[in-house]
């Protein structure tokens, strides 16, 4: 492992990710939890994804071919975000996909390639809020309404993760060409409600994330990472040890330290030092993708042909710490996005659909399941 200290004006921390490698395989047996989570009967299929439709030698048993982002809502939904695709909610009895012409309100979005959700969240009144190619999207729980261009995102493509809802109810879009504020009372009354956050630079957005005091973390592409807390922003960069200012995603975990994914790996930064951890540590790979933290504190790195887990319950210098899995442990090796639910399932989207884990493997979940 490689420690950087930083300036002592500096606040806190942040991530990165998405970058090249291979992997090594550890397969350890996981938390039994996994196992006793019990499965849901097969659900009624309403619809059919539009490109798993028109498009020869898919298997159409599948979620998805690619699931961008994975979401649960206050009642319980299931939202996913197919590549290419609109969005599929999964109720528990059935799991309806939503077609491009009703998510869009018939706009033309016909490039599979650049209609993906890439994020999801949910507002105090409990609208569904997807963050698209094409600008931010707003589901009542009965009609989909479009922001772009018109609406004040004068940027309209959101990034992964780039929807936030905070504490005080404030919903930040992150695209990019920086970060806009909805501004409800706008809305209402038919102006441009949505204003670019100016404190932020006009920097391509990757993350955006609220820590326990409140702060708003926002992961750049090229820039480094931003904090802001509720006066100022601040700006870590790769000055500091932040992979080339690259980063990508971003937790905060249960002792405070705030965790990134980077260039060539990943960092923990715990106040005062920013120490970063590779394939030399116990990382399954260098082009590092996502970071995720289940409720039990144990943290989940992706990357190019791994997905490794760590237990922060063993110390980090320790190799049984970490666990790798790659594909020949049932997991495909594109993982596009992690999700914890509230009954404590863990959910993997990846390049050949949805995925579970029973703790020692995982297992794809089809249409039919198993749920």
């Amino acid at each position: 492992m490689t420690r950087f200290s930083l300036r002592n004006s500096v606040y806190y921390l942040l991530f990165i990710g998405l970058l090249t490698g291979t992997c090594s395989s550890q397969v350890m047996s996981g938390p039994s939890k996994y196992a006793n989570q019990k499965s849901n009967p097969s659900p009624i299929v309403i619809g059919l994804p539009q490109s798993l439709a028109s498009k020869p030698n898919i298997d159409t048993s599948l979620v998805s071919q690619y699931i961008r982002s994975i979401f649960q809502d206050s009642k319980g939904n299931m939202w996913f975000g197919p590549a290419g695709q609109s969005v599929a909610k999964y109720d528990g009895k059935s799991l309806r996909y939503f077609s491009k012409s009703e998510f869009f309100q018939g706009k033309n979005r016909a490039d599979d390639n650049f209609n993906s959700v890439h994020a999801i969240a949910e507002d105090k009144h409990g609208n569904i809020w997807f963050g698209t190619d094409y600008g931010a999207i707003k589901y009542n729980g009965k009609t989909f309404r479009n922001y772009a261009e018109n609406d004040g995102l004068s940027t309209i493509r959101v990034g992964r993760k780039c929807i936030l809802v905070d504490k005080s109810g404030t919903i930040w879009v992150g695209t990019d060409g920086g970060v806009f504020r909805y501004i409800p009372s706008a809305d209402s009354s038919g102006g441009k409600c949505f204003s670019l956050f100016p404190l932020l630079p006009r920097v391509r957005v990757t993350d955006i994330m609220e820590d326990r005091a409140g702060n708003i973390w926002f992961a750049s592409h090229d820039k480094g990472v931003f904090c802001y807390d509720g006066v100022s922003m601040k700006n870590i960069t790769g000055k500091e040890g932040l992979g080339d200012n690259y980063a990508g995603g971003m937790i905060q975990d249960k002792k405070g330290n705030y965790w990134f994914t980077m260039k060539g790996g990943i960092c923990r930064y715990d106040g005062k030092i920013l120490t970063e951890f590779t394939t030399k540590d116990g990382v399954g790979g260098s082009e590092v993708w996502g970071v995720f933290m289940e409720k039990s504190g144990m943290i989940w790195i992706t990357a190019r042909g791994s997905t490794t887990r760590y237990d922060p319950s063993i110390g980090i210098s320790n190799p049984k710490a970490w666990t790798v899995f790659s594909e020949k442990d049932g997991i495909n090796c594109c993982v596009q996005s992690m999700y914890q639910d509230k009954s404590g399932k863990m959910w993997w989207g990846a390049g050949a659909g949805l995925y579970r884990f029973d703790g020692k493997r995982f297992y794809q979940v089809k249409k039919n399941g198993p749920w």
